[in-house]
């Protein structure tokens, strides 16, 4: 049989969804399973082997300065017609609520069964995005609790960062992210100084910083650059390296390295839980019941206010004991 996934949403969405593919492939080991996704969240599935192959589209606002919206549609066309030609068995619209855009991909793809969401079709009595996801396999008589999430990083990638070396024994690599897309996510740069200096105090850590590259007024992907400067100066006797990513499997790879993440609820979030990597993250408003990380040991901070800025050093230090706690009785 062959089976094409449809994810067309963003970063931590198609991570948790790794556990769907992990699953259709211990149930259809011998079948041909392949992804499409676009361009920007398609570094997630990089060398997971439960998928033959991932098919990539560019959405319109990712399209390169001056090129044209009529190229992108023309390229769009030629991946269909090419799809088309695979004559799949099963579409799965691997979105747990109806999205009429990705069906239409579907109808045009073709194939002789089609599993999506309806409209106001929601599945009901499941929390998180991993559990609603796998809620699309029921019609193929899968139904099992979602696995872990899954990502591979690039080794040769990984290797390109500098790492601070450890002042002591067991000195623990720390990354910390500091950007997010909602302002009510967004931790003030000041007391991830104050974080950092108190971890380094009490357990000799030293840290990669990551965040998203660019300037703080781009119209398109605004960035936290200037944030990281006034970090930098605030962490200047530290051993921290600022790690710039401006691709997404360069992230996976530097968020792979190390061994806790300390972030805001987002896509590096859901890239960490991927990775394995015990963390802490803070909330503002959204639903930490259905996006919380998945499948690993972390510690979850989210005030009464739905503001990560009502967080303090001393509530993220204390969750950071905890992690460590819960991971030395392990």
């Amino acid at each position: 049989m062959k089976i094409l996934v449809i994810r067309r949403d963003n970063i931590g969405d198609l991570v948790c969804t790794t556990p769907l593919f992990s699953a259709l492939r211990r149930h259809y080991p011998e079948s041909r399973i392949d992804a499409l996704v676009n361009s920007y969240n398609a570094p997630v599935l990089i060398n997971n082997p439960e998928i033959d192959q991932v098919h990539v589209y560019r959405k319109a606002k990712h399209r390169s300065a001056g090129e044209s919206r009529f190229a992108i549609w023309l390229e769009t066309c030629r991946l269909i017609v090419r799809l088309r030609r695979t004559q799949f068995d099963l579409i799965i619209v691997a979105t747990p609520s109806h999205q009429p855009g990705a069906v239409r991909f579907a109808r045009w793809i073709g194939a002789k069964q089609i599993i999506a969401c309806a409209a106001n079709d929601t599945p009901s009595g499941l929390g998180h995005e991993a559990e609603q996801v796998m809620h699309l396999l029921h019609p193929l008589g899968i139904k099992e609790a979602p696995g872990l999430l899954h990502l591979h990083a690039d080794p040769q990638r990984a290797a390109a960062f500098s790492i601070p070396p450890p002042p002591q024994g067991n000195s623990p690599l720390i990354g910390l992210h500091i950007s997010a897309r909602k302002t009510s996510q967004r931790w003030p740069i000041e007391r991830f100084a104050e974080l950092a200096g108190a971890l380094h105090t009490r357990h000799g850590a030293r840290f990669l910083l990551f965040w998203s590259p660019g300037a703080e007024n781009h119209p398109q992907h605004p960035g936290d650059d200037d944030k990281v400067k006034r970090l930098l100066e605030l962490c200047r006797t530290l051993p921290l390296v600022a790690c710039r990513t401006e691709r997404l499997d360069e992230l996976i790879a530097g968020l792979s390295l190390c061994d806790r993440i300390i972030c805001s609820d987002g896509g590096a979030m859901h890239i960490a839980a991927g990775l394995g990597k015990p963390l802490v993250c803070f909330f503002g408003n959204s639903g930490a019941e259905h996006w919380h990380p998945w499948g690993v040991k972390h510690e979850l901070l989210q005030p009464s206010s739905r503001d990560v800025s009502d967080i303090t050093v001393t509530d993220a230090l204390a969750a950071f004991e905890r992690l460590e706690q819960r991971l030395i009785a392990e």
